[in-house]
């Protein structure tokens, strides 16, 4: 989940407008310019920065790198920003074998074997997928700390077959941000705060928080994120990173700790398109037991950086959401150049109102993720290691340790899906139909009816400040929730910037149409080239 406020007001509370904000969160000296050096700044010469997977898998194959030597800049960028300097603190565990995986990777390649292109790569990947190690699978709640799982998620398991090197775990927003309507994102009682590379007093968004502070820092080459609504595309947006939601069904769920069974998926979070398309495909696969991923057969790439065209926007019909063309003086003056970049490479832009349709589906989207929540989490934690094994059990262990599970908001979500019966109940099987229904009606008459190739708007608002006591607060905008609730696909790049912070383009389109808004997406991101490294800044003023 994304942020309260769809907890707030309902599943289209992102999609309703206000003023966005880009207020300091913190008092700086009014005599203090924006982006003035400090006395004590340092270069960030860190010999990965922006690299990818290609430029890594050359330097491997010359032999002036390694794995090995990869890996070990890595775990030294972690240490020396994420525990120390800034103090990002977005990775909640590193694995205890990654050397050793590197090392083994290195010996394949010496023997003339590369698995593919991610032979050798090292990845990050959010603390709710589980994996069959030493590493601990959390959801960053304190409640399941002693979990650690018996056997990989399906998509790990495809991700240690493709040769890639298992980094760590990322922090998140706790319980991919579904335990209280007060939240604050980024925010877990196992793995605490982790904060915005570009300003430290800005929130990374979630809930796939550390996967995106993460990737956006060069701490990896590529992190893997989950989105029920919003949980990749966000924190992608808000850290100038490419984020790819799948079609629900493209990458198995199984051992991954659930929200949604009609909405969960897991998707790439990294610095290029092609860098995402590449782990896109990798991941791909029909699973026994995940059911949805049967109707993927025959729909799916095995390698989606085929659909990389930087012509790839001539002749095409991008439909433009029309509540997001009056956001305030930054974010229109963002999306008017990026509307701008569009046309000057051959697309049509056709105004729609996407959002207008989706108003009847008012709350209905938090009633089917409450009854799913509860079965999921249910079921999950069966088969668990940890002594919780309820949500239940859950919320009784908060209660009994509120001062270090909940000592800023409390557990009203979590308390609620608990009330709720099983999926056989009127109530869901209602709202079940009026959220996937309207919204999978809306999407695809709009674009059938003007012909359109992907609907496109900003993807969210600048990031928040940090705030604990108060918790999120609404930052103006977000395109999520369509896409989310009707299981479609949905990939963000970095649109630019206003004030150092960053924020992305959406393009979202129908089911298993990964292929068509990856074109656009690439010819896009190569027409603009808006990423730009963080600057890890202290606070909007620019100190750094």
């Amino acid at each position: 989940m994304q942020r309260r406020n769809f907890l707030k007001t309902g599943s289209l509370a992102g999609l309703t407008l206000s003023t966005l904000a880009i207020a300091s969160c913190n008092t700086t000296p009014a005599d203090k310019k924006q982006d003035e050096p400090s006395a004590n700044e340092k270069p960030d010469d860190f010999a990965l920065n922006e690299v990818t997977i290609d430029t890594l898998q050359q330097k491997m194959q010359s032999k002036e790198y390694t794995s090995r030597s990869i890996t070990e800049m890595y775990l030294k960028r972690i240490n020396d920003i994420d525990k120390s300097g800034p103090k990002l603190n977005a990775v909640i565990e590193l694995n205890k074998d990654v050397l050793s995986i590197a090392d083994a990777m290195d010996k394949e390649r010496a023997a003339g074997k590369v698995r593919g292109p991610l032979h050798g790569i090292p990845v990050l990947i959010k603390d709710n997928i589980s994996t069959g190690d030493t590493m601990h699978t959390t959801a960053g709640s304190l409640a399941i700390g002693d979990n650690i799982y018996k056997q990989d998620a399906f998509i790990i398991q495809k991700l240690r077959a493709a040769g890639a090197v298992l980094l760590g775990k990322t922090n998140l927003s706790e319980w991919a941000n579904f335990r209280s309507t007060h939240s604050t994102s980024a925010w877990s009682s196992r793995g605490g705060q982790t904060k915005c590379p570009y300003i430290l007093d800005r929130n990374p968004s979630g809930s796939s928080a550390g996967s995106g502070s993460a990737a956006s820092a060069n701490f990896c080459a590529i992190a893997i994120g989950t989105e029920t609504d919003g949980s990749i595309v966000s924190p992608s947006s808000v850290n100038g990173l490419v984020g790819i939601k799948p079609t629900v069904g493209l990458w198995s769920r199984t051992g991954i700790i659930p929200i949604s069974k009609t909405q969960d998926t897991a998707g790439p979070m990294g610095r290029t398109v092609r860098d995402a398309a590449i782990l896109l495909g990798a991941l791909t696969g029909e699973d026994p037991a995940d059911s949805y991923t049967a109707a993927s057969k025959g729909k799916v790439e095995a390698d989606y950086t085929k659909f990389l065209d930087a012509n790839g926007l001539q002749g095409k019909r991008i439909g433009i959401e029309k509540s997001a063309m009056k956001l305030g003086p930054a974010m229109d003056g963002l999306f008017q150049q990026a509307i701008d970049t569009l046309k000057s490479k051959g697309a049509t832009i056709v105004e729609v109102e996407l959002n207008k349709q989706l108003k009847p589906i008012g709350n209905a989207e938090f009633t089917v993720l409450l009854y799913e929540f509860k079965d999921g989490l249910n079921k999950y934690l069966s088969t668990a290691t940890s002594k919780v094994k309820s949500l239940a059990d859950v919320i009784a262990f908060n209660k009994q340790n509120e001062a270090k599970a909940m000592p800023f908001f409390k557990q009203e979500t979590l308390e609620l899906a608990e009330k709720k019966g099983d999926l056989n109940q009127k109530e869901y099987l209602d709202a079940l139909q009026k959220t996937t229904g309207i919204t999978r009606k809306a999407i695809d008459s709009i674009l059938k009816e003007n012909n359109l190739d992907a609907i496109a708007a900003p993807t969210n608002g600048f990031a928040g400040c940090i705030d604990l006591v108060n918790g999120d607060y609404d930052n103006g905008f977000s395109f999520s929730s369509p896409a989310a609730m009707a299981g479609y696909p949905h990939i963000t790049i970095p649109m630019g910037y206003a004030h150092g912070l960053p924020a992305g383009i959406s393009f979202i389109s129908s089911a298993y149409k990964e292929g068509d808004i990856i074109k656009l997406g690439y010819a896009y991101e190569q027409a603009s080239k808006k990423r730009v490294k963080p600057a890890f800044k202290v606070d909007l003023l620019g100190q750094v």
